[in-house]
């Protein structure tokens, strides 16, 4: 030890920006403000696929955090995860960043955990479709039973992927992830929700996230917001006095309660749109603050969500209905699909006024 020390203070002298990167990274510190690198979006900015917001906020964050570093179990331009500025991590470029796990999710979530847990500093991230969990589900176990950070970029998170059909389009695994104790799972609604879930995901030193994201192109919601992401639900379009109704949506899906909640407005109908993107964080605040969110006195609640049904109960009271996906899906166009499954602003709306009779 004395002689380490000995040779990093000599190296400090030598070479002092390098030596405080060096110090910054083991000790677990983030830079000052690093989090004002990720973007945050109006509602006339260009519709993406959260996917592409993805890859869009992994390349904001590499040029400010040194230590991130992951990639995608070959599906790197599906997944959007290449970090354009950087070459491949490999045998003599131990400087890159961009990892080519090859087709193994599991073994490349046992190799995001082996980085995370050698507490360097470094912040790895691995990828794959939404439905290839099942190929790693004991690695992502293992990384919240592990308390590491490590970033799960899951893409084609629904039905909505379209025509690869019911074996690539994910039903049941939301649900089953969330089951997964000390796992933030989160489904971001647009391009400022997926910059929160990042966020989030980097100021969390004792567990990993998963992110949920589509394959097609959201519009970009005037509500939305980085802060409400950390919360895991907040209203984004509110109704004047106590809702009649409230629209709980995430992902892909919070578009339609947004649009829906207009609809029913010019009917008459006062409805409050809640976005979800992470039940687990959205546990962790005060009662009053659930209550502000989700008030007993409002008892008819629909909740989108374009997957399982499974869990949402806990939300909507025995006085609401979810809209969502209890069977395997189809091979069609994602929009398609969609509109064959009821994920429509028009059944939306014939809903929420089904609940209130």
């Amino acid at each position: 030890e004395t002689d380490w020390n000995k040779l990093f203070n000599e190296y400090q002298a030598k070479y002092p920006a390098e030596a405080a990167l060096f110090e910054q990274l083991t000790t677990g510190q983030l830079p000052e403000g690093w989090e004002q690198a990720l973007p945050v979006y109006k509602p006339e900015d260009k519709a993406l696929a959260s996917r592409k917001h993805s890859e869009i906020c992994l390349n904001a964050l590499a040029g400010v955090l040194p230590g991130l570093i992951g990639g995608s179990a070959d599906l790197t331009h599906s997944n959007y995860t290449e970090l354009e500025h950087f070459g491949n991590f490999q045998k003599g470029s131990y400087q890159e960043r961009n990892v080519h796990f090859g087709v193994r999710e599991h073994a490349m979530g046992a190799i995001c955990n082996g980085i995370a847990l050698h507490n360097t500093g470094l912040i790895p991230y691995g990828a794959t479709f939404l439905i290839f969990t099942d190929y790693m589900r004991n690695s992502i176990r293992l990384s919240a039973l592990s308390e590491t950070r490590v970033i799960w970029v899951m893409t084609h998170d629904s039905i909505a992927l379209g025509e690869d059909g019911p074996t690539h389009q994910p039903v049941e695994h939301v649900a089953s992830l969330r089951a997964i104790p000390n796992l933030l799972v989160m489904r971001p609604g647009d391009g400022t929700e997926t910059s929160g879930a990042y966020k989030v995901a980097v100021s969390e030193k004792k567990r990993p996230t998963l992110l949920a994201l589509s394959r097609q192109n959201l519009p970009n919601l005037a509500g939305t917001s980085l802060e409400g992401v950390a919360k895991g639900a907040y209203t984004i379009t509110d109704s004047e006095g106590t809702p009649d109704v409230i629209l709980i949506g995430t992902g892909g899906e919070l578009y339609l309660c947004d649009k829906a909640a207009a609809v029913l407005k010019e009917a008459g109908i006062k409805a409050r749109v809640v976005s979800m993107p992470c039940w687990e964080l959205f546990e962790e605040q005060s009662a009053e603050y659930k209550e502000s969110v989700l008030p007993k006195a409002v008892k008819k609640r629909l909740a989108v969500e374009a997957g399982s049904t499974m869990g949402w109960h806990r939300y909507i009271t025995d006085e609401g209905d979810v809209l969502g996906v209890d069977t395997f899906g189809a091979s069609a166009p994602g929009g398609v699909i969609l509109e064959k499954f009821g994920f429509t602003v028009d059944n939306v709306v014939a809903k929420a006024k089904a609940l209130l009779g």
